[in-house]
């Protein structure tokens, strides 16, 4: 069977520049060089793995402001869940926010995954996953 590896996901966004720094900033991503494509975005790298950030005038179909762990998302993992907790409340991200405040951010720490994760959402109110799974 051929084997398949997960090269990029992409999300759609309104400011590209905003939201490039967003993931810039709270997950150290890099840019990449993108090829002159007729709709603007930036490739961001994530390892040996890429976030794409496409513009796109009308965003993502959501309309809550609550991150969901049903909807559709990717995760980023990581080695240090509660250091990404401290980065994220020094952006102003909290678990005690207000349903519908858009720095909400749901924390399990104990789940049935058997590993920590959280859902946060970004400037776009796409869905991001951060977690502790074992490598």
């Amino acid at each position: 069977m051929t084997k398949m590896q997960l090269h990029h996901v992409s999300y759609p966004v309104r400011d590209v520049e905003a939201s490039a720094a967003f993931y810039e900033g709270l997950f150290d991503l890099t840019r990449l060089s993108r090829p002159p494509f007729p709709i603007p975005g930036v490739w961001l790298g994530c390892d040996d793995r890429q976030v794409h950030l496409v513009f796109n005038e009308s965003g993502t179909y959501r309309a809550t402001t609550s991150p969901d762990i049903a909807d559709v998302h990717f995760a980023f993992r990581t080695d240090d869940f509660e250091g990404m907790v401290e980065r994220l409340k020094a952006a102003g991200f909290s678990d005690d926010l207000p349903e519908n405040d858009r720095k909400r951010v749901l924390i399990i720490r104990e789940g049935l995954a058997g590993f920590p994760q959280l859902y946060l959402l970004d400037p776009d109110l796409n869905t991001i996953e951060v977690n502790a799974a074992p490598m």
